[in-house]
């Protein structure tokens, strides 16, 4: 039997003269009856958008924080607010503990990234969901070691080996010049290249409204002043071609989704951080 009433299974004989409510109740039953009908589909299509907005929002709060991590990372590193010693057996400075919490921080703010990015608009896809957590296992597990290696190294060459050239300092200045940037660098691309992979293969279909634009390219901007403040005042090393590497990428993914959030802020925040930096340097 179908599933809409009344008017689809009329009985044989049916008239409309005599067969019709006469009521004024019973006729604005009918009409309510039918506009009900008409609008079934309306719930799911409420909800779809509801989830499509809470989406959106979530990710637009969650890069905010990532912004505002990338300030605190900067001052971190950049201030001599912290660089006293952690403890009486003076094991860590403040500046390297600190670093290694506001690592965590942004491990956790790329899960919940990856996590908002995949839920709710668009059906599963198992193969690539799999690949997305295997990915980002790889990258986490690169980023926080290459952070552990750095942040204890950096504080042993600093305080103990700035110019010694004897075996242990040279292995303890290896390990903070070379090999733990290895790591975080490896970990820092394959964590972006997975967020923005999710993005595209997830896209949001709702469009950007004016206070989603401005939210964008304030967080984007924040970020680029962050890869300023990092790269712009120092000896270029390998950190500047891995901001070229996400922001090719980031270029490429939004010309094929040019309206989805993540995509516009790494894009604005990792390009704009490169080309102000180049204009440092060229000065």
């Amino acid at each position: 039997m179908s599933a809409l009433p009344c008017f689809t299974d009329r009985p044989t004989g049916f008239n409309v003269r005599r067969d019709l409510p006469r009521s004024a109740t019973a006729a604005r039953n009918v009409r309510w009856t039918a506009g009900m009908n008409r609008r079934r589909g309306r719930p799911l299509i409420e909800f779809v958008l509801a989830i499509a907005r809470s989406r959106q929002r979530q990710l637009l709060i969650l890069l905010a924080a990532q912004s505002t991590l990338i300030v605190l990372l900067s001052i971190n590193r950049l201030s001599p607010l912290t660089d006293g010693f952690v403890a009486s057996n003076q094991f860590l400075r403040w500046v390297d503990l600190l670093n290694l919490l506001l690592s965590l921080a942004s491990v956790v703010l790329t899960y919940l990234l990856l996590r908002a990015v995949r839920q709710g608009l668009q059906p599963a896809r198992a193969i690539a969901d799999r690949v997305f957590d295997a990915a980002f296992a790889v990258g986490a597990w690169l980023y926080a070691a290459g952070y552990g290696d750095h942040e204890t190294t950096n504080y042993l060459h600093e305080r103990f080996c700035p110019t010694t050239a004897a075996d242990l300092c040279r292995i303890i200045a290896f390990h903070d010049d070379t090999f733990s940037h290895l790591l975080f660098f490896a970990g820092f691309i394959i964590l972006a290249i997975v967020v923005m992979a999710a993005q595209t293969t997830y896209p949001d279909p709702r469009p950007l409204g004016i206070t989603d634009h401005i939210s964008v390219l304030v967080n984007g901007l924040i970020s680029a002043a962050g890869v300023v403040a990092n790269l712009a005042f120092e000896d270029i090393g390998l950190d500047l071609y891995v901001v070229a590497v996400v922001a090719a990428t980031a270029i490429t993914l939004l010309i094929l989704r040019p309206t989805q959030v993540i995509l516009r802020y790494y894009t604005i925040a990792f390009v704009a951080g490169l080309l102000v930096t180049g204009a440092i340097k060229a000065t």
